[in-house]
């Protein structure tokens, strides 16, 4: 028998973990739950809080965590943070499981150091936010949002109609999608079925023989911004991705493109996208994500009217909630029974 602690919250339930763990590995665990308060509480930034470095967010006060977790061998988490003095209070834990696509609650080094094994979910999310970034898109090309709200301030506005103003089609349009991977991917494949023409930058993947062979085009991240009517970001931070979208970037790009981002607020610069969105050379843009979180009620961009916002609940879908707890589920049985893990961070 093997204590396991699960910390939810109000996404990733605590009682669906339990329920996969029990289908996965039998009912013959101790399983203690805890249910975390996001999203109706924010998070905590690891470099705001003394002794959490090494965390970049996080939900949970160290000392509620040490004293729920206890003996546990075992954690399934979403947001329960983990630093290095943590560990040292947890000499029984030697598993984390972490149902998000990266471990950003915890401190891998110090995991390492204490001989923990972290897994963690990556993929979870992917058809979620594959599916959101297309309705992200269509939301721009054919003026969805730009009616909604003028028929909500009791504007007909009948001229959107006009060929000088009304949308496109992806039929007709070229769209590039920076990063190929679990996302971006999906994107592709949903693109595609639109009969849109697609542009790739990704320098570390090569496309599936599958989209090559359907004319998506893998180029150089300067012919995207060029020839695409509308960029997607679909790629992970990095040192080398951080503020990719700068002002350079934004006049590279077509007078009239659309800017949708779906990944990460620091892919871009937000102060170079304002001038971009209010001064040209774009036509307007959708954020998902952003550099502050939540953003402040004085955020110039909120002021635009060219811009689609919503809360960066791109990845939030049932399906999101019930994949990730099985693919913890199954780190947890094969954990148990000696074999490797699948997704080892």
């Amino acid at each position: 028998m093997k204590k396991i602690a699960i910390i939810g919250d109000r996404f990733m339930l605590p009682t669906v973990f339990r329920d996969k763990v029990v289908e996965a590995c039998g009912d013959g665990h101790d399983i203690r739950l805890l249910e975390q308060p996001w999203p109706d509480e924010p998070m905590e930034h690891g470099y705001a809080v003394e002794g959490m470095d090494g965390l970049k967010e996080y939900v949970g006060k160290a000392d509620d965590i040490i004293a729920f977790v206890g003996d546990a061998e075992l954690v399934i988490t979403q947001l329960a943070p983990f630093s290095r003095g943590m560990f040292s209070q947890l000499p029984g834990l030697k598993f984390i499981a972490v149902s998000r696509g990266g471990p950003v609650n915890i401190d891998m080094k110090a995991a390492r150091d204490a001989n923990v094994l972290v897994v963690n979910t990556p993929g979870r999310n992917a058809s979620a936010v594959a599916e959101f970034t297309l309705g992200a898109i269509l939301a721009e090309t054919r003026l969805i949002r730009s009616g909604h709200e003028s028929l909500r301030k009791g504007k007909w506005r009948g001229e959107l109609y006009r060929a000088d103003k009304t949308g496109r089609e992806l039929s007709e349009m070229t769209v590039g999608v920076v990063g190929y991977g679990n996302i971006g991917t999906k994107v592709v494949r949903l693109l595609r079925a639109f009969g849109t023409k697609v542009l790739v930058y990704d320098p570390y993947v090569q496309l599936s023989a599958d989209d090559r062979n359907a004319g998506v085009e893998h180029v150089s991240f300067d012919d995207l911004l060029s020839r695409s009517d509308l960029v997607t970001l679909h790629a992970r931070v990095s040192d080398e991705t951080r503020h990719m979208m700068n002002a350079e970037s934004f006049a590279k790009m077509k007078p009239g493109a659309i800017f949708v981002n779906t990944a990460r607020g620091p892919l871009c610069d937000y102060d170079a996208l304002y001038e971009a969105l209010a001064n040209g050379p774009l036509g307007s843009a959708m954020l998902e994500t952003f550099a502050v979180e939540p953003v402040p009620e004085d955020w110039p961009l909120l002021q635009l009217p060219n811009v689609t916002l919503t809360p960066h609940i791109a990845g939030a879908s049932v399906r999101t909630v019930t994949y990730a707890a099985e693919m913890a589920a199954e780190e947890v049985r094969r954990y148990i029974a000696g074999l490797p893990p699948v997704n080892p961070c």
